[in-house]
C-alpha cells in the first residue's frame, strides 16, 4: 500500500504551534520512494520542548508536585521510558517520562524513586499512551505503574498500513514533524543525565497525544477502531513471557559449534557470564562477547593457555580474567558423555520447522500454503501486515495440528484458544476452514 503523503507544514507547526518550539534551520524534506516526481513535503524538526527542558524529578518531595498536577489535569497521558539495554543487564528502566494537557511534561527518575504507585493511583481511569507499549509496560510495572487503559500509537499505524511505524516515522507522517534520534542507544543509567539527553527524553511525549488523536480518527475512518482496542487491551494485560528453556541456545553464532562436548563448554560459558553481568549489573555481551564462547566451543581448550591462544581471549583485558573463564571451560570438559547437550536445539512442544513438512507431513505443508495465502490476501484487502492479522506461530500451528473437524467453528475456538483477538478470529477463521477443506 502506498504511504499516505506528509501533509504540507503549516505556519502554525513552523513556528511550534503543535507542540516544541521547531528549529528554524533544521526543515528536513522527506523522500517519498513511491511518487519520486511529486512535490517533496518537509518535516521541520522538533528542537525543543514546549514548556523548555524539564529538571529530573528525583525527590519525594518533586514527585508529591508531579503527582498533584497530573491528577488536576485531564485527558489521556503520554507515557515513555529509557532503559540501558547494551549497557546494564536486564531491561530496568532508568527514565520515565509523562505529559499530559495541563500538566506540561514530566521526566522521573526511577532509580531515585523506586516507587511511582502513587502516580499511578493518581492517574487511574486514564488512558495512557505509548509508542510500542509491549516494551515499556514491564518494567513501568516494576515501579508501580500499571495503566488502566492504553493507546499504543505504534500498533494503530500497524493496523493503519502504514509502511514505517517507528515513532519517528509515525510522527513525521502524521504532524509533519521530525524527532532527531540520535541518543536513542545512549547508557541511560547514566548520573547525572546530561541535559541534552533530558531534551531527547522529553521531546518523544511531546507530540504523543496529538499523534494519538490523529491516529484515533482514522481507525474511526477505516473501520479498524474496535480491532486497535482488541489489542490495545491484549498489550496491556498481557502476562509476563515463560522462562526460555535452554536460554544460552541463543547465543549468537551457535551453529558453527558441531560437538556435543564444544556445547557444554559454550554452556557453562554462558552460565558463569549471565552469572558475572548479573552480579556486576553489566550487559553479557559487555562481559564476554558471543563471538568468544562460539570460539572456545569450537576449539575446546584445554589450557588456560591454549583459552588466551584464541584471538577472542587474546584482548588485555579478556586475558587478565583468562583464569575466570577456564574454571567455566573445565566445568564444560567435566560434563559426562551421557549428559552432554545435543548439538541441535531440542524439540520445543510447537511444531518443526516449515522446512521439513513436505517430507514429514505433505498434508500439512499444503495446509500451510493454503492459509498464508489466506492471511496474505486478508492482509492486502486491509492493509494490515499479515504478522498482525494473526500471529505466525499460531498459524504454523493450527496447520500442523488442527482440530478435528477443522470446521469454522472449531478453527475459531482453536484460534482463541491461542490467543487470537475476536477481530482476527473473525477474519480469519472461516477462510482458513475452506482452505483446509480444499487441500484434503
Amino acid at each position: 500500500m502506498p504511504r499516505p503523503s506528509l501533509p504540507e507544514t503549516s505556519p502554525e507547526v513552523r513556528t511550534g504551534g503543535a507542540g516544541g518550539a521547531i528549529d528554524p534551520e533544521a526543515v528536513l524534506p522527506v523522500e517519498d520512494p513511491v511518487q519520486p516526481d511529486a512535490e517533496i513535503p518537509v518535516v521541520s524538526l522538533l528542537h525543543e520542548p514546549s514548556d523548555g527542558v524539564p529538571e529530573i524529578i528525583d525527590t519525594v518531595a518533586g514527585l508529591a508536585e508531579v503527582i498533584d498536577a497530573f491528577a488536576a489535569a485531564t485527558g489521556p497521558v503520554a507515557v515513555d521510558a529509557e532503559r540501558a539495554s547494551g549497557y546494564r543487564y536486564g531491561q530496568r528502566t532508568y527514565l520515565v517520562q509523562l505529559r499530559r494537557r495541563g500538566a506540561g511534561t514530566a521526566v522521573i527518575d526511577p532509580i531515585a524513586l523506586p516507587d511511582l504507585s502513587g502516580l499511578s493511583a493518581a492517574l487511574r481511569g486514564a488512558e495512557w499512551v505509548f509508542h510500542a507499549a509491549s516494551q515499556d509496560l514491564p518494567g513501568l510495572g516494576e515501579q508501580g505503574l500499571r495503566p488502566e487503559a492504553v493507546f499504543d500509537t505504534e500498533l494503530a499505524a500497524r493496523l493503519l498500513g502504514m509502511e514505517r511505524v517507528g515513532l519517528a516515522a509515525v510522527v513525521a507522517e502524521v504532524l509533519g514533524l521530525g524527532l532527531a534520534k540520535e541518543h536513542s542507544a545512549v547508557d541511560w543509567s547514566t548520573r547525572p543525565v546530561p541535559r541534552e539527553w533530558i531534551r531527547y527524553a522529553a521531546l518523544d511525549v511531546e507530540v504523543l497525544i496529538d499523534v494519538r488523536d490523529v491516529l484515533a480518527e482514522r481507525l474511526v475512518a477505516a473501520g479498524k477502531q474496535e480491532w486497535a482496542r482488541q489489542e490495545f487491551e491484549a498489550v496491556r494485560t498481557a502476562a509476563p513471557p515463560a522462562p526460555r528453556i535452554d536460554p544460552w541456545r541463543r547465543t549468537s553464532g551457535l551453529h558453527a559449534v558441531r560437538t556435543g562436548r564444544g556445547m557444554a563448554v559454550v554452556q557453562a560459558l554462558w552460565e558463569a557470564r549471565d552469572a558475572d553481568a548479573h552480579a556486576r549489573d553489566i550487559a553479557p555481551g559487555r562481559v564476554l562477547p558471543d563471538a568468544a564462547l562460539v570460539a572456545a566451543g569450537t576449539a575446546v581448550p584445554r589450557s588456560v593457555t591454549e583459552l588466551t591462544a584464541l584471538k577472542a581471549f587474546s584482548g588485555k583485558a579478556t586475558r587478565r580474567r583468562a583464569p575466570f573463564w577456564f574454571v567455566a571451560v573445565e566445568r564444560g570438559l567435566a560434563v559426562p558423555e551421557t549428559r552432554l547437550p545435543s548439538v541441535r536445539s531440542p524439540r520445543s512442544d510447537g511444531p518443526p520447522p516449515p522446512r521439513s513438512w513436505p517430507d514429514r507431513d505433505p498434508e500439512a505443508a499444503r495446509r500451510l500454503a493454503a492459509a498464508r495465502e489466506v492471511v496474505r490476501m486478508i492482509a492486502e484487502q486491509w492493509s494490515v501486515p499479515v504478522e498482525n492479522v494473526l500471529q505466525p506461530d499460531l498459524l504454523r500451528r493450527l496447520c500442523w495440528a488442527p482440530p478435528d473437524p477443522a470446521d469454522v467453528d472449531a478453527v475459531a475456538d482453536y484460534l482463541r484458544g491461542g490467543g487470537a483477538r475476536q477481530w482476527q478470529v473473525e477474519l480469519t477463521a472461516a477462510p482458513l476452514a475452506r482452505a483446509f477443506v480444499s487441500v484434503q
